[in-house]
């Protein structure tokens, strides 16, 4: 990766501020950093779980059915749910603005979890938090 996020900026991220400077650098090894256009449609909702992405900046809808139902920004993971339990996405992620993002294979999603726990506590507490706010409680599937 030519164009990484150094390790400041993700441990200024509030869900990632527990993790020391190497489990900072092998999420940020895991993925590949990439910059995406507002309007980009990241997951699509009925479709197989093959990625996920860590929000460095930036803000993206989730919409299932077509209707917004949260607004995920920096330290969320997107898609994360699904990739885990191999199910189908149950919503759509459009960004809203710019992005700055980490996206991860399932494969190095699924190896990133064991390799760094922390990682995967971090998650698991965003995750938590998403299904906690949605009635439906699948947004976080997606």
């Amino acid at each position: 990766m030519t164009d990484a996020p150094d390790t400041g900026k993700l441990a200024s991220i509030n869900r990632l501020e527990s993790l020391s400077d190497p489990e900072l650098i092998a999420v940020i090894s895991a993925g590949r950093h990439i910059h995406l256009p507002a309007d980009w449609a990241l997951i699509s909702e009925s479709t197989p779980a093959d990625k996920a992405y860590l929000i460095v900046d930036g803000e993206v809808s989730v919409r299932k059915g077509g209707t917004e139902i949260a607004r995920l920004g920096p330290g969320d993971v997107i898609g994360e749910i699904a990739v885990v339990e191999h199910k189908l996405r149950t919503a759509s992620v459009v960004s809203l603005t710019p992005l700055e993002v980490i996206h991860f294979t399932r494969e190095a999603l699924e190896q990133l979890l064991v390799d760094v726990p922390a990682f995967g506590t971090a998650i698991r507490g965003t995750t938590a938090e998403r299904l906690s706010n949605d009635q439906g409680g699948d947004s976080a599937s997606s």
